[in-house]
């Protein structure tokens, strides 16, 4: 039977990030997907100039359209801008078959745009991560969502990703890509308490656009494609490492432009 994953999440007019993103990691990584969207963002590789959140009733029209359809095996969830919406979403998955859930946290953009109204911060936690198999918070994003500094060093990462656990969640993937020094290493934390690392060294390019939303996306279609969930994070490590490795072989606008979902299939 044909893997198909769903992605919950946002448009970028650009199509570096959020849906369109997205749907590039399902298909490099031997996906169908199929997608629900929340909001619409004018947006750029320098920028987000404008949003228009997606009525509530039609982000749940499309929920159901999809869901009563298709055999679905995963759901990866990224930018839902407002309490409503988030309200929505956990409603419509209660209502369905999901495979299993990938909360990526998405707040801001890699621009440093808000995609998340503050007041929504609380809906996010009291609705959507119970019900993830994991979330794949940021460094700034896991600071938000427990009020407290960004992480400063793998200690920090792993009582933050603890802390994480503590209100809720079934597992973190907690990803160090905007820390510093020369190594990007992400922490992945389940109810064992047993922290497992996925290290890569850092590397030096400014073409890092969609990287979130890429690997929470190259997850979930592991886990449409039956890996279990380690195995799903450590083979969506490896991809999205290329991807960012490939990603100045591509010419696309003037600021920080997107990782390059194709690198496996287009000649350089």
């Amino acid at each position: 039977m044909t893997a198909i994953a769903v992605t919950i999440a946002g448009s970028d007019s650009g199509g570096g990030a959020g849906i369109q993103a997205d749907l590039k990691a399902f298909s490099a990584n031997g996906v169908y997907g199929a997608s629900v969207l929340t909001a619409l963002t004018a947006q750029n590789t320098r920028g987000v100039s404008a949003i228009h959140d997606v009525p509530t009733e039609f982000v749940r029209a499309q929920m159901d359209a999809v869901y009563s359809d298709l055999s679905v095996k995963a759901t990866k969830i990224g930018m839902l801008a407002s309490a409503t919406i988030i309200e929505t979403v956990a409603a419509g998955l209660k209502a369905h078959e999901t495979g299993p859930i990938v909360l990526d946290p998405v707040m801001v953009a890699a621009s440093g745009d808000p995609l998340l109204a503050e007041s929504a911060v609380a809906s996010l936690l009291s609705e959507l991560v119970p019900l993830a198999d994991v979330i794949t918070p940021n460094l700034h994003e896991a600071a938000r969502m427990l009020d407290a500094p960004i992480a400063a060093g793998e200690a920090d990462m792993l009582s933050q990703a603890e802390r994480l656990m503590g209100l809720g969640a079934r597992s973190v993937l907690l990803k160090g890509g905007h820390g510093t020094g020369d190594d990007s290493n992400d922490l992945f934390l389940t109810a064992t308490g047993e922290p497992v690392w996925f290290r890569q060294t850092r590397i030096a390019t400014e073409n890092t656009h969609g990287t979130g939303c890429t690997l929470s996306s190259a997850i979930a279609a592991g886990l449409a494609r039956q890996m279990v969930l380690g195995e799903a994070i450590a083979a969506a490590n490896q991809y999205v490492h290329g991807a960012i490795a490939a990603a100045d072989q591509l010419e696309i606008g003037s600021g920080h432009g997107p990782v390059h979902h194709f690198y496996q299939m287009w000649s350089a």
